[in-house]
């Protein structure tokens, strides 16, 4: 059976809004649907209380004063997953009408949420928005960017390099200079030909007195992305004293801000504009509460997922004595240079933890339709989901051997689609070149619910509703324990079938 995973389904503003890995994980998690930060971070700007709160208002205050400067850092782009451009240009204009004198944009290319390589369409309408502000008195620029998988946005520890250097080009404006990120963008295509946006190397925004927008000892800092898996080790390089996973060198006192608050376990950051969505009553709760041992693995790039996401963004264990969580560290090369990504590891971790007899619960993560997918490679997205295909053979066994059932989705569509297609008419899209254009982001496709039973002979199976989504599977694992679900989740799938 499909079941919906995109828009209103996970928390999402509209149906036109494609799902995520992080929205995804809360609804699976959770049984239930949360509107989510582009949603309450839409709302909030929309309403004016983003500007009417303490946090904004703390933040303009101090980029007022003589010789202080806003800078905002983020994803620069409208795919709604992590930022969205149009909170961005909110952001600056509110600032200059409350009397923010300088404001600066740190902006992080995208090319993986949207089109591969559609920086210009993003930036020059921006710079064209930031020059009409400087035309009436205000001194609004981009000051620096690069490409998000080169900079600024890693995740759960996996490449703190990548922070590194985000650092070093947003705050010491430590980067090859230019006069505009336009000409940025422009000259690095042209130094390497078939570049994408997401892979673009850091740049500086200069002009004959040096870069124009480091960030100083004074100033404010908002990091207008609202998603917390790629926001908490930039927002801890701002805020965490004692961090020691690089060199910031002279670490400027600013007043912070995040979008969101990144991490409510953590308090990550301190200060946030909007609060994120105060997520309860979730499967892992529920099973810790009836004394049910779980296990929870993944490789690196998807750990936060099946383990803080899952759990409603908490980031310890319910219950540390009956829950166990397992990271195989994920390689730090190119995903679309080993498509297989850690899917022999994670299934040899997860069958030796299974045939321990210890679980009666477990959830795994394989990435690699997900981050391949990304990638836009078509021959290595294939191996991708061959590479799943293969952990799936081995895994399915071994749970039938041990009387078990396993339920297979996926938290949003990617590899499924990895050229871009006319939603009209279905035919695929083109470059300027006359290449068939990849596609880099998620979908907005159904994804798949299978049921691997061998143990029932054939009385299990799953209903079909065109409305169930991702949120339904929650109340359906907990029928397959033999529990009944809280009655706030959505409705169970399961159904008994005559012999």
């Amino acid at each position: 059976m499909l079941l919906r995973a995109h828009g209103r389904a996970v928390g999402m503003p509209s149906d036109d809004d494609m799902g995520n890995s992080e929205v995804g994980h809360n609804a699976l998690g959770s049984g239930q649907v949360y509107a989510q930060g582009a949603a309450l971070v839409s709302d909030a700007i929309a309403s004016g209380s983003l500007f009417e709160g303490a946090a904004w208002q703390e933040v303009v205050a101090n980029a007022a004063r003589e010789g202080a400067t806003l800078h905002l850092i983020g994803l620069l782009s409208d795919g709604n997953v992590h930022s969205h451009i149009a909170h961005a240009r909110a952001l600056v204009e509110a600032a200059c009408n409350a009397g923010v004198r300088h404001v600066r944009l740190h902006v992080l290319l995208d090319g993986r949420d949207v089109p591969e390589t559609s920086a210009l369409d993003y930036l020059l309408p921006f710079e064209a928005f930031l020059s009409a502000l400087r035309e009436g008195g205000a001194d609004a620029r981009i000051a620096s960017g690069g490409g998000r998988m080169r900079i600024t946005m890693d995740r759960y520890e996996a490449d703190w390099d990548m922070v590194a250097r985000g650092w070093s080009v947003h705050v010491h404006g430590e980067a090859a200079r230019f006069p505009s990120a336009e000409a940025a963008v422009k000259s690095f295509r042209a130094a390497q030909p078939g570049i994408i946006d997401q892979d673009l190397p850091a740049f500086v925004v200069a002009d004959a007195a040096g870069p124009v927008g480091c960030i100083r000892d004074g100033d404010s800092v908002v990091l207008f992305n609202f998603r917390g898996d790629r926001a908490i080790e930039i927002t801890r390089a701002f805020e965490d004293e004692s961090l020691d996973a690089f060199d910031r060198g002279q670490r400027p006192r600013v007043v912070f801000a995040g979008m969101l608050q990144y991490d409510g376990d953590l308090k990550l950051p301190a200060r946030f504009l909007v609060s994120p969505p105060a997520i309860r009553n979730t499967m892992g709760e529920f099973l810790a509460r009836a004394g049910v041992p779980q296990l929870a693995i993944s490789e690196t790039q998807k750990f936060g997922h099946v383990t803080y996401f899952w759990n409603g963004n908490r980031s310890s264990p319910f219950d540390p004595a009956l829950e166990r969580w397992i990271e195989i560290p994920s390689d730090r090369v190119p995903f679309e240079q080993r498509p297989w990504m850690k899917a022999a590891e994670i299934t040899d971790a997860l069958i030796a933890e299974l045939q321990t007899g210890r679980y009666r619960s477990a959830r795994v993560n394989y990435a690699n339709g997900d981050m391949v997918g990304h990638t836009g490679n078509y021959a290595a997205a294939v191996m991708a989901v061959e590479a799943v295909d293969l952990a799936l053979s081995r895994l399915l066994p071994v749970i039938d051997a041990l009387g078990g059932v396993a339920l297979i989705t996926a938290d949003h569509g990617n590899a499924e689609e990895m050229f871009e297609l006319d939603r009209e008419t279905g035919a695929a899209l083109h470059t300027p070149e006359g290449r068939i254009r990849a596609k880099t982001s998620h979908t907005l496709n159904p994804v798949p619910l299978y049921l691997h039973d061998r143990v029932s002979g054939g009385r299990l199976g799953l209903r079909q509703d065109p409305g169930c989504g991702l949120a339904n599977v929650a109340a359906t694992t907990l029928h397959l324990l033999g529990f009944e679900a809280p009655a706030m989740w959505c409705p169970s799938l399961l159904e008994l079938r005559p012999r």
